[in-house]
């Protein structure tokens, strides 16, 4: 049974193809493309209206050399909020489930923003590893520590996605099955259940939603030290 529970979380295949690709582009079809039109509809308006509130709200803290990034981190939201918000529904997959996708999102992010320090202002990035005073001791030591957590930084952000998303999959799962063992005897107990089954899919919801905000605003965070 344990061994079940986590089969939801294994890559689907059809005739040995990996089901994920389909996966990672479906989200983009059900985006609708504005028009040539003066005029466009409701949806799209609103579409329109997110993407710019996101976006002034996203680079608020960045400077002028970081608005460059607009448009490549807007995506990246759409992205992950989409396929959170998809994998939620029955019967489907979730492809941040899998470290491996979140490593290879978190890792070219991180290194592109070390990069992009590194070459325009190379004294300020490296004097983020040793703090101004530091006593002649510890400098040694805070420069190893210093480094050490600067290479855990895209590691704490494929980890923090993968096991918000795991963990919040894992409990409606195994509630649903709670609920499918208990109604034939227990049917008070397990409508009380249901109730809170539903309370954690809405909050499951609000976390899908929010890990793909976190996601983007760690890296555009990153960005801002080395802009």
């Amino acid at each position: 049974m344990a061994l079940g529970f986590f089969d939801q979380f294994l890559s689907p295949t059809y005739l040995g193809i990996p089901l994920i690709i389909i996966a990672m582009i479906f989200p983009w079809v059900l985006y609708p493309t504005p028009s040539n039109r003066w005029m466009n509809n409701r949806l799209i308006t609103l579409q329109g209206q997110f993407f710019n509130r996101f976006t002034q709200q996203l680079l608020l803290p960045l400077s002028q050399g970081g608005h460059k990034w607009a448009l490549i981190l807007m995506s990246l939201m759409v992205f992950l909020l989409s396929i959170n918000m998809l994998g939620l529904l029955p019967y489907t997959f979730t492809p941040t489930t899998q470290l491996s996708l979140n490593m290879g999102l978190a890792v070219p992010f991180w290194l592109a923003t070390v990069i992009i320090g590194m070459r325009n202002q190379p004294t300020a990035s490296l004097g983020h590893l040793l703090p101004e005073g530091t006593p002649l001791l510890l400098i040694p030591v805070l420069i190893v520590i210093e480094t050490i957590s600067l290479f855990i930084r895209p590691i704490a952000l494929g980890v923090r996605l993968t096991a918000n998303l795991t963990a919040g999959h894992l409990l409606i799962q195994l509630i649903a099955t709670a609920i499918s063992v208990l109604l034939p005897t227990m049917t008070f107990v397990a409508i009380l259940t249901l109730t809170i089954l539903l309370l954690l899919t809405i909050l499951e919801v609000a976390v899908a939603m929010i890990q793909a905000y976190v996601f983007v605003l760690l890296v555009s965070l990153y960005l801002q030290e080395n802009v």
